[in-house]
């Protein structure tokens, strides 16, 4: 059973009885196609019996469903919830304290490394949903019964899911292991925020001398800005290649800007006067951070011993490996070991992690005839 959400009165009447509930499932709906931030469109709340559709664009005061959705002792159980906190977070200054993802719960448990919402429906309740409505256009109104259909199943399962996924954690001892992974979700959601040292995503930026790459962090935050203010994508304003390539040449007049790939004279002609301030600014900003080269191919072999010692603590540990340590994590391990003195990423030594990947990788190295 599902209930639209349309006015004030309603959704004040849906937060007073939803007051007393412990858990509530949460998800959302939001475009982010054309636009900086996600355009949120729908909020979808079950109680595990009924549900409710709440038309984020019909409503003018959403002070109690934050109250309701901010209360610490009522439990919001989300899949994969990261960008829904940044949605609810940005548009309604929302921010839920207590939270339940399934998703990082089935990665403990070793059901499944970053699985979707359909597939572990379907992994755990043998259920195939259709999902043919995931990229349908949420802002239109009214939508049609098929997408209000679509909304109400992305909730169905979710109190199910976390009462079985908290069970497998308790039979598995590891309910701090997932609530360490909760306090790391929080942190990657408000890292987000910070854009700063955006220049080092840049593909290709490593291989910019020290005053291009000064030049190519100020361009990088004056778009950062910009795209902000104008609530458009990155790469609306100008693309990273673009940036890369006026880093590389460092134009100090109009004439200069012309013949870079993607970047067309109407956008020149609106853009140049800026990029060029911003790079004749950049001359009085001090050194940053240089950018690592790419590991030699030397390595791949070291790199390949690394990878399989995780997947024997994975299958020690039975959790999936990709949850141990990631690609970059590796990388920098490496790269660290290689300058003389290895630098381990924070989670890797401390927490539930510690006892198992950091000795095994440090095995690797120590055997290792290339550092």
């Amino acid at each position: 059973m599902k209930q639209w959400i349309d006015t004030d009165v309603a959704l004040n009447e849906m937060c007073a009885e939803l007051i007393d509930v412990a858990k509530l499932a949460v998800d959302t709906e939001f475009i982010r196609t054309d636009t900086f931030y996600p355009k949120i469109a729908l909020i979808q709340l079950s109680d595990g019996q009924q549900c409710w559709l709440i038309d984020v664009l019909a409503i003018n005061d959403f002070a109690p469903l934050k109250a309701l959705l901010e209360d610490a002792q009522k439990c919001l159980i989300f899949h994969a919830c990261a960008e829904d906190l940044e949605v609810l977070n940005h548009a309604l200054d929302i921010n839920p304290a207590t939270i339940f993802d399934t998703q990082i719960a089935a990665g403990i448990t070793n059901i499944g490394y970053c699985m979707g919402y359909a597939r572990l429906v379907q992994t755990l309740f043998d259920v195939e949903l259709d999902k043919q409505e995931t990229r349908s256009d949420w802002l239109a109104r009214p939508l049609t019964e098929r997408q209000l259909d679509y909304a109400a199943v992305d909730v169905e399962y979710l109190h199910a899911m976390e009462q079985l996924l908290s069970q497998r954690l308790a039979e598995q001892q590891r309910e701090e292991w997932f609530k360490e992974e909760t306090i790391a979700l929080f942190a990657l959601v408000e890292g987000r925020k910070d854009y700063q040292n955006y220049y080092q995503r840049v593909k290709g930026a490593w291989r910019l001398g020290e005053q291009s790459l000064i030049a190519l962090n100020r361009l990088c935050d004056w778009r950062e800005e910009r795209a902000r203010t104008l609530d458009k994508p990155r790469s609306h304003i100008i693309k990273d290649s673009v940036l890369l390539e006026l880093a590389k040449r460092l134009p100090s007049s109009n004439s200069q800007l012309y013949g870079i790939d993607d970047w067309y004279p109407r956008s020149i002609k609106r853009l140049g006067p800026m990029v060029l301030q911003q790079i004749e600014q950049a001359h009085n900003d001090r050194e940053i951070a240089a950018i690592p080269m790419p590991l030699p191919k030397a390595v791949n072999s070291l790199m390949k011993e690394m990878r399989s010692a995780l997947a024997s603590v994975a299958e020690r540990m039975q959790v999936p490996q990709e949850f141990l340590c990631n690609k970059k994590e590796l990388e920098d391990i490496l790269r660290s070991s290689m300058a003389g003195q290895c630098l381990w990423p924070v989670r890797l030594t401390q927490g539930w992690r510690q006892s198992g990947v950091q000795p095994a990788l440090q095995t690797v190295l120590n055997n290792s005839d290339l550092l």
